[in-house]
């Protein structure tokens, strides 16, 4: 898969989809195949070296924001650059300047209870972002948003996307984010097919 593409994945609800990306991400083991990332086989890893491939590798955004309320925007960001081991600093940094490129400069000291719900999702792609990932996982990124809050998501991840660079697989029902992808591909009985 190139750097920068936005890859959509559509199917039916219980098709698998959610399924297939926690397998992509190395939370869920399949039942068949081999899976390879880095050029490291996902099924023969312990979990341990599984976490680790996540830390380094992934970016995972659900479509509720798992937020933790009780700290900050930033101090959200930053949580999975402490546990990678990176200085405070270091991580402090880091999270301003990725709150800054979802647009939320102004507000990376906002608890999740004084964000509107795109703007928790916006928290919440920037911490997908934070640890520079090669790929982020997404699952119905915008399923919990208004319409006019879900475009101007889906306007960010084509531009993270397109300006950025960063590669996206998304799982969505959205047919406006799906006509944004550069492909998109439906899950129908276990199988991938372009759409």
């Amino acid at each position: 898969m190139p750097r920068g593409m936005l890859l959509a994945i559509t199917g039916a609800s219980g098709a698998g989809k959610s399924t297939l990306l926690n397998i992509l991400g190395g939370l869920d083991h399949s039942t068949a195949g081999t899976l390879e990332i880095g050029g490291q086989r996902v099924e023969t890893m312990g979990e341990r070296e599984r976490c680790r491939l996540r830390a380094e590798h992934l970016g995972f955004v659900f479509q509720f924001h798992h937020l933790l309320p009780e700290f900050s925007a930033e101090e959200n960001v930053m949580m999975p650059l402490l546990l990678a081991g990176r200085s405070s600093e270091d991580a402090r940094a880091r999270a301003r300047q990725v709150l800054e490129s979802v647009g939320l400069k102004e507000r990376w000291e906002h608890h999740p209870s004084e964000l509107s719900g795109g703007e928790a999702q916006r928290v919440a792609v920037a911490r997908a972002l934070a640890g520079e990932p090669e790929l982020v996982l997404a699952d119905e990124p915008s399923g919990n948003l208004d319409g006019r809050t879900a475009g101007e998501l889906h306007e960010l991840l084509a531009f993270l996307a397109r300006e950025r660079h960063q590669t996206f697989v998304l799982v969505t029902h959205n047919d406006r984010l799906a006509g944004m992808a550069d492909r998109v591909m439906r899950l129908e009985a276990g199988r991938l097919i372009e759409a």
